[in-house]
């Protein structure tokens, strides 16, 4: 008998403030902020479709945790895989409390070039619009990966 198991997430989004880089006790570096996502749904009588925001809490450890708090600031479009987590704790009145969010594992960049600049910590992408994106998996430093500037592109 197989057992199927599968935590992925994937999410693009806006930031809703700024990261705000942290060590725990041991060291470890962690960032947690929020999404803001749009979702779209269908209005009462058929009319035209309605947005509405869905704010996902994220965390972000070690070197991606860095790379973001980095990179990224409040309103700053973001794309980024990871795993959903939940965890639960008593609070101080003896209440049970549970929160979910998501853990990232790679971030990436969204802005195009002309959008980037300021809005991503200053950074600013090269001639071909290359930006970097940081995986915890990878090595210690970012992935550059050159793109083509071709206009003609189906999307």
């Amino acid at each position: 008998m197989s057992c199927l198991n599968l935590n992925k997430v994937v999410l693009a989004g806006r930031l809703t403030g700024d990261p705000e880089l942290k060590q725990t006790p041991s060291g470890v570096s962690v960032v947690r902020f929020t999404v803001a996502i749009n979702r779209r749904f269908a209005a009462k009588n058929g009319e035209q479709a309605e947005q509405q925001a869905d704010f996902i809490s994220i965390t972000a450890w070690r070197t991606t945790a860095e790379f973001v708090s980095k990179y990224f600031r409040k309103g700053s479009a973001i794309c980024l895989t990871g795993s959903i987590q939940t965890r639960s704790w008593t609070d101080a009145q003896g209440q049970k409390r549970y929160a979910t969010e998501v853990v990232a594992d790679e971030v990436n960049f969204v802005d195009s070039r002309n959008e980037g600049g300021a809005a991503n910590g200053g950074y600013t992408p090269d001639a071909y619009g290359t930006a970097p994106s940081y995986s915890s998996n990878a090595g210690s430093a970012p992935n550059f990966e050159e793109q083509s500037t071709d206009d003609d592109l189906p999307f």
